[in-house]
Order: C-alpha cells, then sequence, then structure tokens
C-alpha cells in the first residue's frame, strides 16, 4: 500500500514537473491562446494513440465504448482545463495563473468528499479557507484590469482539472490514453472554427510541437495515472510543483517578476495547502 501511494506521488510530482514548462512554451510561441491550444491538441492526439498502442492492452475506440461515461466525462473536464490554462497564460500574468492552480489541491479534497464521500477534518476546512483568501488576494490585484479574464480563466482551469482529478479517482480503470486523447478532441472541434493555424511561424508550431509530442503530454499521461495508486487529495497535492517550477521559468526566461499581490496570495495558499495537507497535527498519547 504504502509502495502504491509512493508511485502515485512520484508520478503526481513527475507530471506537475513536466506541466510546468506550458506557460514557458505558451510565452515563448507569442502565439495567441486559441491558436496555441488547437495547435498542441493536434500534436497530442497520435502521442496517446501511439503511447496506447505501446502501453495499453485495449484500443482507445474499444476503451471509449467500454466506458463512454467516465471517458466522455474526463474528456470534456481535461479539456475545458487545457483549454482554459492555455488561454490563461496569454491573458495574464504566468505568476497569477499558477499560484490560482495551486489551490487545486484544497478544492479536490472537498470535491472528493462529495463525490467519494472522503471525511474533510477541521484542519482542512481552515486550510480551504485561507487558499480561497489567496486566491482573492491574487484575483484583487488584477480587478480593473485587462489581467483579470485571465486570472478568471485559471479559476476555471482549475476547478475543472480538480474534478477530473477526482474522476480518475473514481474510474481507476479507465483508459488514460482514451480520456487524454478525448480531451484533445473537445479542444480540436471547440477551437477549429476560431484558429489560423497555417498562418502560424515556424516559433509556433516548435512550441507547439515541444508541449504536445512530449511535455505536457507526457505531463498529463503521468498526473492522470497517479490517481490510479494515491487518492486524490494526496495526488493534487503536488500542483504547487507547478507553482513553484512556472513562476521559476517566466521569471528566468522573460524576467517576469511576480506583483506583490500574486506573492502574497501565493505565500497565503502555499500556506494553507501545506497546512491542510502536508503538516501533520501532532496527537499527543493519552494515558489513564
Amino acid at each position: 500500500m504504502h509502495d502504491e501511494r509512493r508511485t502515485g506521488w512520484l508520478l503526481a510530482a513527475v507530471g506537475m514537473l513536466l506541466v510546468s514548462t506550458d506557460s514557458f512554451f505558451i510565452r515563448l510561441s507569442e502565439a495567441d491562446g486559441v491558436d496555441m491550444a488547437f495547435l498542441v491538441a493536434v500534436f497530442s492526439l497520435p502521442a496517446y494513440f501511439v503511447s496506447n498502442r505501446l502501453l495499453e492492452p485495449i484500443s482507445i475506440p474499444a476503451a471509449i465504448r467500454r466506458e463512454p461515461k467516465p471517458l466522455a466525462m474526463i474528456g470534456v473536464l481535461a479539456g475545458v482545463s487545457q483549454l482554459s490554462f492555455i488561454v490563461a497564460v496569454t491573458e495574464t500574468a504566468v505568476s497569477n495563473v499558477v499560484v490560482i492552480v495551486a489551490s487545486t489541491p484544497i478544492l479536490a479534497a472537498v470535491i472528493a468528499w462529495i463525490a467519494l464521500g472522503e471525511k474533510v477534518s477541521m484542519r482542512v476546512w481552515v486550510a480551504i479557507g485561507a487558499t480561497v483568501v489567496g486566491v482573492l488576494i491574487v484575483v484583487s490585484g488584477s480587478i480593473g484590469s485587462p489581467n483579470v479574464k485571465g486570472d478568471l480563466l485559471a479559476v476555471a482551469a482549475i476547478a475543472a482539472f480538480s474534478v477530473s482529478v477526482v474522476v480518475w479517482r473514481r474510474h481507476a480503470d479507465a483508459s488514460r490514453f482514451a480520456g487524454l486523447a478525448l480531451s484533445s478532441t473537445v479542444i480540436v472541434v471547440c477551437t477549429a472554427p476560431f484558429v489560423s493555424p497555417f498562418a502560424a511561424g515556424f516559433r509556433v508550431y516548435a512550441c507547439a510541437a515541444a508541449m504536445g509530442l512530449a511535455f505536457n503530454t507526457a505531463g498529463r499521461i503521468a498526473h492522470s495515472t497517479a490517481p490510479r495508486y494515491a487518492p486524490a487529495a494526496e495526488v493534487a497535492l503536488f500542483t504547487p510543483v507547478e507553482t513553484v517550477a512556472a513562476t521559476a521559468w517566466a521569471w528566468i526566461a522573460f524576467g517576469e517578476q511576480p506583483q506583490a499581490a500574486t506573492m502574497l496570495g501565493g505565500v497565503v495558499v502555499i500556506c494553507g495547502v501545506l497546512y491542510g495537507t502536508v503538516v501533520k497535527q501532532a496527537q499527543p498519547a493519552r494515558t489513564g
């Protein structure tokens, strides 16, 4: 059991580290968010089908026929999350987006409590309150500015992502590649009428290929597999890996120093997450 949990933690950590490069490639591409989401989804589809042939005993079409409802749900949720995240990064500061994303562990814990009947302790409820305050601080720095659209898209991204983690946990045997392939299909269908991919330059295609054929796709596979081995709240715990890493990429590569409100909100969010999920309350032994 402990070995299985450690496997889940490792997959979640590696997955979020790989996905943390999304913001770097999106900013480097200088592409419109919708165009970038479309191209990444197009590149990722063959990667999912090839991976499925190599690593799973059942084909993607057969997996969808076997479990159509949960995989369709995953397709929509993961598609909405990916699309919202990519567009958010083009609409607001990377640090804003990833700090908001850091609240995922608490949100996932609440959803798991509602959907799976997992009890939530008072400690977690306190952490939920702290996390909400932190997110509000981040968003407050953008009220009245164009950034607020990106911040709200980031909130939509983490909401869909958190629900998807719980669905993956509930349907642990569902094909990861089928669900992720459906999510890419959802993005392609939803964005196709609004994109002009043939007008994109080499840099856009190179960045989209790096995400769709390697980093983003591998990260999503690893993270979606993690709930097979560890509870949803523990898997979501590793989301702040992306917060730290993505903020570092943006600062190093683009000199995008986080604003004071973002840094303050980030501290509150991380403290809330740590308080609710990592720090174990000491339970002194009672005698007599």
